[in-house]
């Protein structure tokens, strides 16, 4: 186990720029296009002469939430948890293509500047190793994005909430309403989903970075994709009835794209709702995890479980030299 710990360590080592910075960069980018929106509307506002007086001097927002029934606060609170998740949506898509890449390179890098060799004189297994890059892409990374994400949301309110009191707004009551240990509950919980759902595409790609000799994302994306193609010229020739629809949906998108969040919300019942409660309601943890009755998902993890044995399997014996 302190193996495994160290293994994935050297991971964060090697890597900080993907798993670290670039989540952090991503926030810090978001923050900052907010604090421009805030600082164009303050110039606007005043070339327009414009001001936001709420029910005239010494009006504060505290008296509206007096007068807000249940069911609009229940609206209010849940406008504000979707305001906190909206960063980490955009964090969890760069970091999509930080693991898409990271998988890319996780066993073909080592080969190529021949590092290799180093880490085989070691008494560390192959499927340590592996394994180790596979908790690095499925677990390390979701953690951090959801962090920072979360704490990017709630800095994100601060400051619209500060802008606001400059004007004499007060919104800090209203903020109350908000969930913030909801909305990390679910964003925490859905990383065993993230695990799951993704295992198809990390497991190919570190196929694809164990067994070739060169450029292997050209591999990893143009087999498949030349693969759909031959399909369906095939379909209009008519000498085969393959269902084309369904191999770009169950195998193309499933072993290059799974890496990006939210994939198995394709899998779940009853997504959407009218109002942001409801909204939110159907993405929760709670019925997010109606995805683990899904044969897609499950066959994922099999085929998944091949390709990563094939990639430990293709270290071990794979000699470049």
């Amino acid at each position: 186990m302190k193996t495994f710990y160290w293994l994935v360590k050297r991971e964060l080592w090697e890597h900080r720029g993907g798993f670290f910075w670039a989540p952090v960069i991503t926030g810090g980018i978001f923050l900052l296009l907010n604090l421009m929106g805030i600082i164009v509307g303050e110039v606007m506002g005043r070339s327009t002469r414009f001001n936001v007086v709420f029910g005239g001097e010494g009006n504060n927002m505290q008296l509206l939430s007096r007068n807000l029934d249940q069911k609009s606060m229940d609206a209010v609170g849940a406008g504000l948890d979707m305001a906190m998740n909206s960063p980490t949506m955009i964090i969890s898509f760069v970091m999509g293509f930080v693991v898409f890449f990271y998988c890319l390179g996780a066993l073909y890098d080592d080969r190529r500047d021949r590092s290799i060799l180093f880490w085989k004189s070691l008494p560390i297994s192959d499927t340590a190793t592996v394994l180790s890059k596979v908790f690095a892409a499925t677990v390390v990374a979701p953690v951090i994005a959801v962090v920072v994400g979360t704490l990017t949301g709630i800095a994100m309110l601060l400051m619209f909430a500060l802008a606001l009191s400059f004007h004499g707004v007060g919104v800090w009551h209203l903020l109350l309403l908000s969930h913030p240990a909801r909305v990390i509950v679910n964003l925490i919980g859905s990383i065993p989903l993230y695990l799951l759902w993704a295992l198809p595409s990390v497991g190919w790609l570190m196929l694809c970075s164990a067994w070739a000799r060169s450029k292997p994302f050209l591999w990893a994306v143009a087999l498949p994709v030349a693969v759909g193609i031959v399909i369906g010229w095939f379909n209009l020739l008519g000498t085969v009835t393959l269902q084309n629809s369904w191999y770009w949906r169950d195998v193309v998108a499933r072993i290059l794209l799974s890496v990006f969040p939210g994939g198995w919300f394709t899998e779940v019942p009853n997504i959407g709702g009218n109002n942001p409660a409801e909204l939110l309601a159907s993405v929760g943890i709670m019925n997010s995890y109606a995805a683990l009755g899904s044969a897609s998902l499950w066959l994922g993890v099999v085929a998944a479980a091949v390709m990563l044995g094939g990639a430990i399997w293709l270290r071990r014996w794979r000699d470049d030299s």
